[in-house]
């Protein structure tokens, strides 16, 4: 790949504007295609870049949240979406919601403002046969490109549906109500299981029949959902349909006892370090205030914690652990990357974060270096490792938390342990961040350095915008306070 070849962006969101803003400040030519307004989606209504469909929100900007760091990471590394975000804020508490048009014209305009950025509307029906080529279309990914792009990874390797079970902190699961064991006792006793007596189970099923679910949208009714139906449905089947699927204790005797439960939730660690645990089976439409109550209806859940809550909706999204390098580039194509939530990743946020790498990685490969993922003890290099080390057998989109970090080395008790260690953590990611970035501004040619400083993102509801620093708002400007990369 030549140094002058622009690089061929397809999908205008979050994560392809926020990998043009990255490229376009690196000196790098760049042509981005947006099917819209040439062609619309069942959820889109404007033409606009980086146009909003469902919550107005990118997430709590709290230090104590998993979203809080990943912002913050976002915001030392300059990135463009936090800024017009920013610039759009509306009050939301410790939210970072947007004025959803401000927001979008403000991310078209500074796109198409940018030197060396060509702005092409209409639909792109198959992945281009030369690269470099970067993938950022979304979970509404047209049929075509679809089709395309399951010939080069495999149709194996490329989901339609999310079927998400929740996932809740393993610190929060009552360790005396569930007991480890594998069914049939095969194997090292890696699933925690919850057991029901007959009265749990009746109680529990007679909430799941009464509760407030979530409609399907017209576009999402275009295939069956047999291997993903919605636990509540399944339970709308007959009673006893749970404790014959998703619930059968067969082969699993509480140690404890010495008998079998009536009923079994079994918990599967999400996570190589044990801080995570998916709800077996227990993908949803439930609401998500009728989802925590019910679920800690759950033995052993009444306290429990979610990360992330259950779903059924239509999302393209490849098996990132099967289908990805480390560099977010396809390991079946070299030459062509992907990002944002088609490389499964959950939220606004997270889909910018991974465009601004896919960003770096493609402007390091044409520069002849080999890009370094940020540490995982960073949210992103966090997010990142997730799409490179989980079960590919089980992969399902993730998005920012505590519990996809490293623990840390020494332990921390008492009462604001959580508090205390939360805070720890997120000192560690913004050191080893910059240490990072530090790393990369060593090894960049001189002058390179695109420009600009960006203060960290306090409550939304509170900033004024007309106070910034106008140096904040050059897009692509990836760099912490003093620390240009």
């Amino acid at each position: 790949m030549s140094l002058q070849e622009p690089v061929t962006i397809i999908g205008g969101g979050l994560a392809g504007c926020e990998a043009a803003a990255t490229l376009a400040a690196r000196g790098r030519g760049v042509r981005l295609h947006e099917m819209r307004p040439e062609r619309g989606t069942a959820a889109h209504s404007t033409g606009d870049l980086a146009e909003l469909v469902c919550s107005n929100s990118l997430g709590s900007t709290s230090e104590g949240t998993g979203k809080g760091l990943l912002l913050e990471e976002l915001e030392r590394l300059g990135s463009m979406i936090v800024a017009a975000a920013r610039d759009h804020a509306v009050p939301a508490g410790a939210s970072l919601a947007v004025e959803r048009e401000g927001f979008a014209r403000q991310v078209t305009a500074t796109i198409t403002g940018l030197e060396g950025v060509e702005s092409v509307r209409g639909e792109v029906a198959g992945v281009p046969s030369q690269g470099p080529v970067l993938i950022a279309t979304g979970p509404l990914t047209s049929d075509a490109l679809t089709a395309s792009l399951a010939s080069l990874t495999g149709h194996e390797n490329l989901a339609f549906f999310d079927a998400i079970a929740p996932i809740i902190t393993a610190e929060s699961i009552d360790r005396e109500r569930v007991f480890a064991a594998s069914r049939w006792g095969k194997g090292e006793p890696d699933f925690l299981n919850c057991p029901f007596d007959e009265a749990q189970y009746d109680a529990f099923i007679d909430a799941l029949l009464a509760a407030e679910t979530v409609e399907f949208k017209v576009f999402e009714r275009i295939r069956p959902f047999e291997g993903c139906m919605p636990i509540e449905e399944m339970a709308s089947r007959g009673r006893k349909t749970l404790a014959f699927g998703p619930m059968r204790p067969v082969g699993l005797t509480d140690p404890r006892t010495g008998r079998r439960a009536h009923a079994v939730v079994q918990l599967r660690r999400e996570d190589r370090h044990g801080q995570l645990y998916n709800l077996v089976g227990f993908q949803t439409k439930l609401k998500y205030p009728e989802q925590k109550r019910i679920f800690r209806m759950i033995p052993g859940l009444e306290q429990a914690e979610f990360v992330r809550l259950g779903s059924v909706h239509r999302n393209t999204f490849l098996d990132a652990p099967a289908a990805l390098s480390a560099d977010l580039s396809l390991t079946s194509r070299p030459d062509v990357w992907c990002a944002g939530q088609l490389t499964g990743v959950e939220g606004y946020a997270e889909s910018a974060a991974v465009g601004l790498m896919a960003g770096l990685s493609i402007d390091d490969r044409l520069a002849g270096r080999v890009f370094e993922p940020p540490p995982a003890t960073c949210m992103i290099g966090a997010l990142l490792a997730y799409l490179r080390e989980a079960d590919p057998r089980h992969f399902q989109p993730m998005n920012s938390n505590f519990g996809l970090v490293p623990p840390l080395e020494q332990t921390i008790k008492g009462r604001s342990a959580r508090q205390l260690r939360r805070a720890a953590l997120r000192s560690r990611a913004l050191a080893d961040l910059d240490a990072w970035i530090a790393r990369r501004a060593d090894g960049r040619p001189s002058g390179s350095e695109p420009p600009g400083v960006r203060t960290p993102i306090r409550d939304a509801g509170t900033q004024d915008a007309g106070t910034r620093d106008a140096g904040t708002r050059e897009a692509g400007a990836l760099a912490p306070p003093g620390r240009p990369i």
